[in-house]
């Protein structure tokens, strides 16, 4: 069944020029100049704090940029390839950056240009990064197969988990639990316990690659985005965590792989929402609760 697409909302409009600048549109017509903040393709983005975010990229670097201005703050380097992934716990000044050449990084938003503390361990690319909500641990994935847990103090290496054929495509933290979601190559997404790095619940496995995860801020949901091509797969799924774990309903309108889905944030008069992104150059924006009955 067709999700229902929120398509007669008016947004005020952006827009972005591969350039750098920014043109904004409006009755002033106000527009507005400033230097890109990165040298090639983006990578990864994350919320850090309610105005800035931080940014990875093809040019091995890391960047902390404000969203209200567009201005990068801060430039972190030390990666040798293409930075992967980035996160952040929302309250910390931590940065979290993870790479293709096999190793995680912490970044001090008030610190030093350089690395406070180094994660490596992984034999592959790292293409999974989520940090706790208090910014004490990490959980990390790669190609490799497997998921490792950290201490963001000490850099220790806390475990260690294999999985045949467990390609790890993306990790995010459950908020205000000890749980994390993972999604896989292996068309699967696993509810990891990261106290004894343990597999505590896999979802039915899907017919195409998930791509991509995220909870609701709640703790309630998650969401997982699959590959696909043609109109066939391409869909998000949200998952019930706390109930009968599972499925709930589907998005499904894309017609290019699925890239990244997200929970938006809940405003007052608001009906709960999700955005999901394709490889078929539209972002689309649903109903999270009405989605799935066409």
């Amino acid at each position: 069944t067709m999700g229902k697409l929120q398509s007669k909302i008016s947004f005020h409009t952006t827009k972005y020029r591969a350039e750098g600048s920014v043109g904004q549109t409006g009755p002033a017509g106000a527009s507005w100049q400033h230097s890109p903040a990165h040298t090639d393709a983006v990578t990864s983005v994350a919320a850090l704090k309610p105005d800035l975010c931080v940014s990875g990229g093809r040019d091995k670097s890391v960047a902390v940029s404000s969203w209200r201005s567009g201005a990068a703050l801060r430039r972190f380097t030390g990666h040798e390839r293409e930075v992967t992934k980035v996160t952040s716990a929302l309250d910390s000044s931590r940065v979290f950056s993870a790479s293709r050449d096999r190793t995680v990084m912490m970044w001090e938003l008030h610190g030093t240009a350089g690395p406070s503390q180094h994660f490596p361990g992984h034999d592959l690319v790292v293409t999974g990064l989520a940090v706790s909500p208090d910014a004490s641990q990490l959980c990390t994935g790669s190609r490799d197969n497997t998921v490792c847990k950290w201490d963001t103090e000490t850099g220790e290496c806390l475990g260690r988990a294999a999985i045949s054929r467990n390609l790890v495509t993306h990790l995010c933290w459950v908020p205000g639990e000890p749980y994390v979601i993972q999604t896989s190559e292996d068309k699967t997404t696993r509810v990891w316990d990261s106290r004894e790095l343990q597999v505590a619940h896999t979802f039915p496995a899907k017919q195409h690659i998930q791509t991509c995860c995220d909870v609701s801020q709640d703790g309630r949901y998650c969401l997982s985005s699959s590959s696909g091509s043609a109109g066939h797969g391409a869909e998000a799924t949200l998952w019930d965590l706390r109930q009968t774990r599972g499925r709930v309903c589907e998005y499904k309108g894309h017609f290019q792989t699925t890239t990244s889905c997200v929970f938006l944030p809940r405003g007052p008069t608001l009906a709960p929402s999700i955005a999901t992104s394709s490889s078929d150059s539209t972002v689309k924006v649903w109903d999270q609760g009405t989605a799935g009955r066409g």
